[in-house]
């Protein structure tokens, strides 16, 4: 297995600033960087294999001591929230320099067919289809429970990566760029990062020398680089033509400065009714006492009527859960349930948020800004939103290892603050830098609150309520 990438480019010598001399580091140390991703890769094969052929922990096991917890454990109560949160910090570093799928797939690339990409995969409404589908399944099979339900999901996303990377692209991650599940929620958190890889596009021009093309494995437009959504922050192309540079911005500038919303509406809706309403749903369903009145009355209902079909508890757990020894199965009913609280609370959310969004951008728009581009303003908020939800995990690790939190009421409640007032406050700047009349921009700002108050008590019933 050759893991090495093709012989490096003699490049622009290290810029006087600290982030600019990183930026040339992982540049000319990409041996060390494919050495750290191959060793994520060998760990993350382990711990998504190996425990989904043993048996389920007994009783009293602890992180420490049975494999199955500890998988469980390093999945999803470490990996996914802090990856989720280290989009917002440092960008898509975790997809240039950690991501396993990122790293099998740009292999199988180098070896495989190396096709063309075809167009029916540009399609720009993946993204909300591969994450809303795997989100949905995830919750239906208990993906964070059980190592079977992870190795079907986490496992079965690894292999389609393999054979997409080894179909199309040379030594490119296709996969990741138009595929991947995570890859439209990666795309927006990364918007707000303060560290980005930069293009000065006049450095560029100004540049007389000859310049080695870039292996840009992402697919990225380097020449027009200034969004941080696809770059996978990995350092290859850092100093070329003395123009690109690892840099420090305000997390707020890709969001105020690009008022067009050039992204299309496929990013929009991703946020609205994905990341928003679906994944709220899915961290939602397991506490609400909204979804156990829904299935007891819809239970009720069935057995009133002598219809006993959808209560039975058959189906196989790649289906539907089904682990009679834990004594933890679901009936076809808690699966329709289940898919009924997802759709429902993306409709609520998500539907609320879009015409609130359509309707300030009736009011006070003027030209200043559609409703995608004040979706956008949402990012902090939703960022931070999936952080709380998937971070809930961690707690109940940490909670049954016997771990005391006396301080995580109101770490929740400051991290939801900060969402919403960040996210406020970008809205406010987006809406008053309307020409509109001042009322008009005073009835629009009312309107783009409705959404925040929505989701805001949404967390305060998860949190303090229920």
């Amino acid at each position: 297995m050759n893991l090495a990438d093709p012989a490096p480019v003699l490049l622009a010598p290290p810029r006087g600033s600290m982030l600019a001399r990183l930026g040339d580091a992982m540049r000319t140390h990409r041996r060390l960087i494919l050495g750290v991703q191959w060793t994520v890769v060998l760990v993350y094969l382990v711990l998504v294999t190996v425990p989904a052929f043993l048996s389920l922990p007994p009783s009293g096991a602890s992180i420490v001591s049975n494999l199955t917890l500890f998988a469980q454990f390093a999945f999803w109560g470490i990996w996914w929230p802090f990856v989720m949160l280290s989009m917002m910090l440092v960008g898509r570093v975790w997809c240039g320099v950690l991501c396993p799928e990122g790293a099998l797939s740009e292999w199988a690339s180098r070896h495989g067919l190396g096709k063309s990409i075809p167009r029916w995969m540009r399609w720009s409404g993946w993204p909300f289809v591969a994450f809303v589908t795997t989100t949905v399944y995830g919750q239906l099979v208990s993906v964070y429970e059980y190592p079977k339900a992870a190795l079907v999901v986490l496992g079965g996303s690894t292999a389609a990566a393999l054979v997409i990377g080894f179909i199309y692209g040379k030594g490119k991650r296709v996969w990741c760029r138009h595929l991947c599940p995570a890859n439209g929620v990666f795309a927006l958190l990364a918007k707000v990062a303060p560290v980005h890889f930069r293009t000065d596009e006049a450095a560029w021009k100004r540049y007389s020398g000859r310049a080695a093309g870039i292996d840009c494995a992402p697919l990225v437009d380097l020449r027009h680089l200034q969004s941080a959504s696809h770059c996978h922050a990995c350092g290859r192309c850092s100093g070329h033509r003395g123009a690109m540079e690892l840099a420090l911005r305000s997390p707020n500038r890709e969001i105020l400065s690009h008022a067009a919303a050039r992204d299309g509406s496929a990013p929009a809706a991703l946020l609205v009714f994905g990341v928003l309403g679906v994944a709220t749903g899915a961290f939602h369903w397991t506490v609400s006492p909204w979804f156990v009145a829904m299935k007891l009355a819809a239970a009720e209902w069935l057995i009133e009527r002598d219809s006993l079909w959808l209560l039975q508890d058959d189906a196989p757990w790649w289906i539907l859960t089904h682990y009679p020894e834990a004594s933890d199965v679901f009936t076809w009913l808690d699966g329709l349930g289940i898919l009924a609280y997802l759709a429902g609370t993306a409709m609520v959310i998500g539907g609320t948020t879009l015409l609130a969004l359509l309707g300030a951008q009736f009011l006070a728009g003027r030209g200043r800004y559609d409703w995608k581009s004040l979706a956008k303003t949402l990012i902090p908020l939703a960022g931070i939103c999936v952080f709380l939800g998937l971070s809930m995990l961690t707690v109940t690790h940490l909670r049954a290892e016997g771990l005391a939190l006396p301080w995580l009421a109101g770490a929740r409640a400051a991290l939801l603050v900060l969402g919403l007032g960040w996210s406020g406050w970008l809205g406010a700047r987006l809406v008053f830098a309307s020409p509109a009349p001042r009322l008009l921009r005073l009835a629009a700002l009312v309107l783009y609150a409705l959404p925040l108050t929505l989701i805001g008590y949404s967390w305060y019933l998860v949190f303090f309520v229920w």
